[in-house]
């Protein structure tokens, strides 16, 4: 048996002295909730007219698959720089808007960057790469555009 709630303003005079001070003050009506039975068909009783199954049937049992694991190119805490042909010509750079003689991203393809983060989306996989050393905020870059380093111990370029 389905319900509804309707609403509706009560009446209330505001300007009435039976009323509290604090209450003449509030404009705000009232609202009274009042329970309406629905007017569609009772799906309960048209399921409990069905004719039941019989009782030596198995009842259906699917496991339940978990999704699979997604498989990453690079793990977490690998070091890694941006490589700089990729990068100059990947759209990550063109919304930017420097030109391509600016020096003030040259800490992404000289310095270490760490990945924090691997995730899929729907551009396909990203790394969220923070650098060590440099105050910057960590960004999310594609990870076709990363040069994995194979040794922890990084020098300079």
């Amino acid at each position: 048996m389905a319900f509804y709630a309707t609403f509706s303003h009560t009446s209330l005079s505001y300007l009435s002295p039976s009323f509290p001070q604090t209450q003449r003050r509030n404009p705000i009506p009232l609202l009274s909730i009042k329970a309406v039975k629905s007017t569609e068909p009772e799906n309960e009783k048209l399921a409990q007219q069905k004719p039941q199954e019989s009782s030596n049937a198995l009842p259906a049992t699917t496991p339940s698959k978990l999704p699979k694991r997604p498989v990453y190119s690079m793990k977490k805490g690998q070091i890694v720089r941006v490589d700089k042909e990729k990068y100059l010509n990947s759209i990550n750079y063109l919304s930017v808007g420097h030109p391509h003689y600016y020096k003030g991203l040259d800490y992404i393809y000289e310095d270490r960057g760490e990945v924090l983060d691997i995730r899929i989306f729907e551009t396909g996989e990203h790394a969220l790469i923070a650098w060590v050393g440099i105050p910057t905020a960590p960004a999310w870059l594609p990870t076709d555009m990363l040069i994995k380093s194979d040794r922890l111990i990084y020098e300079r370029m």
